[in-house]
């Protein structure tokens, strides 16, 4: 009797009283939107419709797994790129090797055979007297580099425009990629014209292209005339990539470099405002900085303009330069002149690639939301004192008596002779574009 009189005394409370009923109205009062926060919650959702895709890579940097690659997100399947036919072996990093010598399948063209080489990469025709530069092959340690195939190339490049955008270096892989390929192709059906910075080299029987877009910085610079580019107090121009990324729009691969204009042992000069300002605002930031800025820059345009189920976008890593023989063991003040035989050490790394513009690359392009291929030929290339043209060139002025008695002054150890080193960034190019 007790319990039953408990039971419906519990029963009979209320759940509200006058003071709980007063305070949840004062809750709903408070959980109401002030105009204030839905105007900006107004603002919020027409700024995400207006720029949709850059408003998501926004949110992108809140999430540091968002923007990392398939390849260090584990719970993501690999993705089949454009172009490719399979995958690289397990384990098989193609950019990790030595070189052999091969003088049975090397050089993969002779250089007079291809009338496209300019005559600062002609080394021989300038009277270097040897040609063992010619028959060394990369061997990747553990698997086998792929046979490069002309054939395969131009029938994957047919109705397509392949670009080469970057600096001289990027130009000579470009030409290298030309003689590659040009032989498969009747001398009716072929040609090569320039037009400003553009260079284009056309097979008509593939309704194809193959171009070399001149922009050492990627950037707009006071260095942009393909000719006329030697100027001693560089200055480029902050934001500006579309004044060249007009041109390369439409492109179904990319191949993009920057590194050498750069390296000028100093700070970098940057304009905030127009070359056309009469008064320009420019600052002075370290290279690394200005590096950074520029990869930003390409990644946007890339992310904006190229299409991921489509296109490919390659990226080549710094071409180291042979100037100070003491790098390697060498006499003090000599450089690549002379030099005829490889680096033997498989840890040398010269004083001139800046490993903190490596980490930068790989900073920013782990971040990329669009997958860019990286070819690291920065380390093979690295052995190679003996392939740069050195004084086996056009000499665009003459020397003089001083020069002339000290070859070393004058030496060429940036620019690579054809056919030569250059021909392994493309098989790799190749490999990567098959097989990534």
């Amino acid at each position: 009797m007790n319990i039953k009189r408990s039971l419906k005394i519990s029963r009979m409370k209320q759940p509200f009283t006058a003071s709980s009923s007063s305070s949840s109205s004062s809750l709903i009062r408070k959980a109401r939107l002030s105009p204030y926060l839905l105007t900006l919650l107004v603002f919020i959702v027409f700024v995400a419709i207006l720029y949709g895709e850059d408003f998501m890579c926004l949110l992108g940097q809140l999430d540091p797994n968002l923007d990392r690659p398939a390849t260090s997100r584990t719970e993501k399947k690999w993705e089949k790129l454009p172009f490719s036919m399979g995958r690289t072996s397990e384990g098989c990093d193609l950019f990790s090797g030595r070189w052999v010598w091969d003088d049975s399948n090397r050089p993969l063209y002779e250089e007079s055979e291809c009338p496209y080489i300019q005559p600062q990469l002609t080394c021989q025709e300038h009277g270097r007297p040897e040609k063992d530069y010619q028959h060394w092959r990369w061997q990747p340690h553990g698997c086998d580099l792929p046979s490069f195939n002309a054939t395969l190339m131009l029938e994957t490049l047919r109705g397509k425009r392949m670009m080469f955008v970057g600096d001289s270096l990027n130009r000579g892989q470009y030409v290298s990629m030309v003689c590659l390929l040009h032989r498969l192709i009747p001398e009716d059906q072929k040609s090569m014209e320039t037009f400003g910075s553009l260079t284009v080299f056309t097979a008509k029987e593939y309704n194809a292209t193959i171009e070399f877009y001149w922009a050492p910085f990627l950037l707009e610079s006071n260095s942009d005339d393909a000719v006329i580019h030697r100027v001693s107090d560089r200055i480029v121009r902050r934001g500006s990539i579309n004044k060249h990324g007009k041109n390369w729009k439409g492109a179904d691969i990319i191949v993009f470099n920057t590194y050498l204009w750069w390296m000028t042992g100093l700070d970098i000069k940057i304009l905030q405002g127009s070359f056309e300002d009469e008064t320009k605002d420019i600052i002075e930031v370290s290279p690394e900085d200005a590096y950074r800025m520029a990869m930003k820059s390409m990644l946007r345009w890339v992310r904006k303009n190229m299409n991921r189920k489509k296109t490919r976008v390659f990226f080549t890593s710094m071409s180291p330069t042979h100037q100070k023989s003491i790098d390697w063991g060498g006499e003090p003040g000599h450089s690549c002149y002379n030099e005829t035989t490889l680096v033997d050490n498989a840890t040398y790394w010269g004083s001139d690639c800046k490993r903190s513009i490596m980490e930068v690359i790989g900073d920013e392009f782990s971040r990329s939301r669009f997958p860019i291929t990286f070819l690291n030929i920065t380390l093979l290339s690295n052995y190679r004192k003996d392939a740069h043209t050195s004084i086996y060139k056009k000499q665009w002025s003459p020397l003089t008596p001083e020069q002339i008695a000290n070859p070393v002054s004058y030496a060429d150890c940036v620019h690579w002779c054809l056919p030569g080193l250059q021909d392994t960034w493309n098989e790799l190019l190749f490999a990567k574009l098959f097989y990534p």
